[in-house]
C-alpha cells in the first residue's frame, strides 16, 4: 500500500468516522404533459368520499396502499372469501395435489348448496379447471364445496388449510368457515387482508388470475355471465370478485392495469350493486390520476462506493439486487431522499451480492422502502503486509473513537 493510499484511509476516518448515514440527493427531474399544477394539486386532494364500510387501494408491484377507511376493520366477505378458494387451490396444483384434468364427484352437500351456483349435479363427474371457472367467474357455491372436499376431503379441514394460508400471508385479521364465504360468525376478513390476499395472488399463480377476466361461462348448457360489471364497463380491469349478502353489504374487489401499473381496490360494505362498481371505479381512477411509478434504483447499477479493509483494492461499489421501484404521489419525486447504512468496518473477501448494509428511502422523512445494501465486487483478500496496516489503523481508530 503506498503513501498516498494510507492518507486517504486516515483522511477517510478522520472526516467520516462520526457520519452514520451518507445521504445521496436525488436529482431528478419532473416531467409533468401539460402543466405544474397536478404536482401541487396531489399534494392536497384527497381520496373520494366513498359510503362503504372499508375500503383500500394498494399498488401491486410494491404493496404500498395508497388510500384507506377501516381498512383494519373485520368485516363478513361474503363470496370475497372465494378469492382464498383459489389461492389454496392455486397451492394444491403447484405441490402435484391436484391436476387441472382430474375428475372430481359432485357430493349432495355441495349439490345442495344455495346462493350462487354453478349448477353442478350431485355424483356427476366435473373437472377441478371447471370447478375453478364456476368458483371464479360465476361465484359458485356448489363448485366451492365440491373443490375443498376434493382437496382436503371435507370443507372444514379445507378452512383449516385456508386460515393455515391466511396466517403465512400476515392476514392478521381474517379467520375462514368455510369455502363459499355463506355467512357465518367464523368468517370475517379486513380490507387489508383482502388486498395482500389478492396481491399474491396474482403474483404467485398468473394464470389462474387469467381467468378472473372472463366475462362470462358456460356449464351443463347454463350461460351466466360474471358479476363483476367493472370487466365491462373498463377495459384496464381484468379482475377480480363480487361479494354479497344482506348482512355484508355488497363487496368488489378489482384489479386493473393501465400503463404498466397495476393497482387493486377493495370495497366492502357498499350499498348497491352499482355503487360497488362506482367506489371501485372512482378509487382506481383516484389512484392512477395522482400516483405515479418511478424507478428509482437499477439492480446492479451502482449507488455508491465504500472503503473495505484487508482486501486487494481500497474501495467497493455498492448497488441493490433488484430494482427499486415505488409509487409515490405525482410531483413529489423531488422530496425523496435515499440514505445509506453501512455495516462498519468492511472487510475483504466480499463476493459479488454479499449485503454490507441497507438503503432506505424516504419521502418527506418517512420511509418507503428499505433494502439490503449489497457489494457490486468480488474482493479478495490483500497481502499479509496490507492487512496488518489495516488491522493497526483498525485498532487505532478503536482506540480513539475516530
Amino acid at each position: 500500500m503506498d503513501k498516498n493510499s494510507i492518507l486517504a484511509r486516515l483522511t477517510f476516518l478522520r472526516n467520516k468516522a462520526n457520519t452514520k448515514f451518507l445521504t445521496i440527493a436525488l436529482g431528478f427531474i419532473i416531467a409533468i404533459a401539460a402543466t405544474g399544477v397536478i404536482a401541487q394539486v396531489a399534494r392536497t386532494i384527497p381520496a373520494p368520499e366513498i359510503d362503504v364500510t372499508s375500503y383500500i387501494l394498494m399498488d401491486q408491484n410494491t404493496g404500498f396502499f395508497l388510500s384507506e377507511k377501516n381498512a383494519d376493520q373485520r368485516v363478513e366477505p361474503a363470496s370475497i372469501t372465494k378469492i382464498m378458494t383459489v389461492y389454496v387451490a392455486g397451492h394444491a396444483l403447484e405441490q402435484g395435489l391436484i391436476k387441472l384434468e382430474d375428475e372430481v364427484s359432485v357430493s349432495t352437500k355441495a349439490w345442495k348448496m344455495g346462493g350462487s351456483k354453478m349448477f353442478i349435479e350431485v355424483g356427476k363427474k366435473v373437472t377441478i379447471e371447471a370447478l375453478l371457472d364456476g368458483v371464479i367467474v360465476v361465484s359458485g357455491n356448489d363448485a366451492s364445496v365440491a373443490l375443498a372436499e376434493h382437496i382436503a376431503g371435507t370443507e372444514q379441514t379445507f378452512a383449516a388449510m385456508m386460515n393455515d394460508y391466511a396466517k403465512q400471508l400476515g392476514m392478521v385479521n381474517s379467520n375462514f368457515a368455510n369455502a363459499s364465504g355463506y355467512p357465518d360468525a367464523e368468517t370475517y376478513v379486513s380490507a387489508r387482508d383482502v388486498a395482500v390476499l389478492s396481491r399474491a395472488l396474482i403474483r404467485e399463480f398468473p394464470l389462474l388470475y387469467a381467468k378472473f377476466a372472463k366475462k362470462q361461462y358456460t356449464f351443463n348448457k347454463i350461460k351466466q355471465p360474471n358479476r363483476n360489471k367493472l370487466l365491462f364497463r373498463d377495459s384496464s380491469v381484468d379482475g377480480i370478485k363480487t361479494g354479497h349478502t344482506e348482512s355484508a353489504g355488497y363487496c368488489l374487489v378489482s384489479s386493473a392495469m393501465r400503463d404498466n401499473v397495476r393497482l387493486i381496490s377493495v370495497i366492502m360494505g357498499s350499498s348497491s350493486d352499482i355503487a360497488r362498481t362506482d367506489s371501485s371505479q372512482s378509487l382506481l381512477n383516484y389512484g392512477y390520476r395522482f400516483f405515479e411509478s418511478k424507478k428509482f434504483h437499477r439492480a446492479g447499477a451502482k449507488v455508491s462506493s465504500q472503503m473495505i479493509w484487508h482486501g486487494a483494492v481500497d474501495s467497493i461499489s455498492l448497488g441493490v439486487l433488484q430494482d427499486v421501484d415505488l409509487v409515490i404521489p405525482r410531483g413529489t419525486e423531488g422530496r425523496i431522499e435515499t440514505k445509506l447504512e453501512i455495516d462498519k468496518p468492511v472487510l475483504a473477501p466480499l463476493e459479488i451480492g454479499q449485503p454490507v448494509g441497507k438503503l432506505s428511502i424516504f419521502l418527506d422523512g418517512k420511509q418507503l422502502s428499505e433494502v439490503p445494501l449489497v457489494s457490486l465486487d468480488n474482493v479478495e483478500e490483500g497481502s499479509f503486509f496490507s492487512k496488518l496496516w489495516d488491522t493497526f489503523i483498525l485498532f487505532f481508530e478503536s482506540l480513539f473513537s475516530i
